[in-house]
């Protein structure tokens, strides 16, 4: 029954059909990490009265290393959260019904960062060292499942460079526009090897809420769907003033790095495929082959997940 009504809600909000939200709704967004230019969009668009305009007040929470973004919608602790798309097949696959609203990131910026002169200049390459990776992810499971890692101690995600600065030895996980930016300010000479190079490229940094929701209030969600597009946009175009709010929400990331991100983002949001379509849109075609490469990997069952029913374009512009 609810799936039925999840399906006809979605039906009726194509159409037009629907209420208006009420002025000055409040909902939460929880981001899945710290306040960086991956979440630029989202803070342009309340920064710059998106949302207000469109009658929706938005409290977008900083996350952290482990936040439940997707136990905290799927609790209704928060209307609408922050993470990738392998993170909602997995949910997907454990029966919690989230769903992707619009992913502004076609190309994940998931990296691998490892010293230039270790001689690794691919994903394959890499042996004898210490890797620095969450060992849950869904990123580091398929790594795992792909290459041998010969010799390679895999040790917690730190969170910083430091470790990097101080050991030849030593590899991490990063984002192409963070980590190895913030290393190579700091003296070092990082090789950054884009994992969707090889193949598994989620979209990041996608905005899900929940089939309840959606069924609930479809005006609320559509609302905050068209108004993040439009943060986005300008964003992409206009990040400074963005880019100094989000400093001071978190000034271990300083107006480089942000203004960095920025300019590196413009290409992974704005592909061939979201010039086509529209900034945020999503294809079943990449949904199912997310969804093979889990499978195959063991990362989930198979059987347990519909690609079809983990996103919708339906709310976007």
């Amino acid at each position: 029954m609810i799936r039925f009504a999840f399906l006809l809600l979605i039906a009726l909000v194509a159409c037009g059909v629907g209420p208006e939200p009420p002025a000055e709704v409040q909902v939460q967004l929880a981001l899945n990490w710290f306040p960086e230019a991956e979440h630029g969009g989202f803070y342009a668009a309340s920064l710059h009265g998106y949302y207000q305009e469109r009658g929706v007040e938005v409290d977008i929470l900083a996350g952290g290393p482990g936040v439940p973004v997707i136990e905290r919608v799927a609790t209704g602790a928060v209307a609408f959260g922050i993470t990738n798309a392998d993170n909602i097949l997995a949910a997907r696959a454990q029966q919690i019904p989230v769903v992707a609203l619009m992913a502004p990131y076609q190309i994940s910026p998931r990296c691998i960062m490892v010293h230039a002169n270790s001689g690794i200049t691919s994903i394959a390459d890499i042996a004898n060292i210490t890797l620095a990776m969450s060992q849950s992810s869904g990123f580091s499971q398929y790594l795992r499942w792909k290459y041998p890692f010969s010799n390679v101690e895999i040790v917690p995600y730190p969170g910083n460079v430091t470790q990097f600065l101080a050991n030849e030895n030593f590899a991490q996980q990063g984002y192409i526009f963070s980590e190895p930016y913030v290393a190579r300010a700091r003296g070092g000479n990082p090789r950054a090897l884009l994992v969707a190079d090889i193949g598994y490229n989620p979209y990041t940094s996608v905005l899900i809420t929940t089939e309840d929701r959606i069924a609930a209030d479809p005006q609320i969600v559509e609302a905050v769907v068209q108004a993040s597009v439009q943060g986005w946009e300008y964003y992409l175009d206009n990040p400074d003033v963005t880019n100094r709010h989000i400093n001071t929400l978190n000034a271990e990331i300083g107006l480089d790095i942000l203004a960095y991100g920025a300019e590196e983002s413009r290409a992974l949001v704005l592909d061939p495929i979201a010039r086509a379509n529209g900034l945020g849109s999503m294809t079943l075609q990449r949904w199912q082959e997310l969804l093979d490469q889990m499978v195959v990997a063991d990362i989930i069952p198979a059987n347990t997940v519909i690609p079809s029913e983990a996103f919708t374009n339906l709310f976007l512009p």
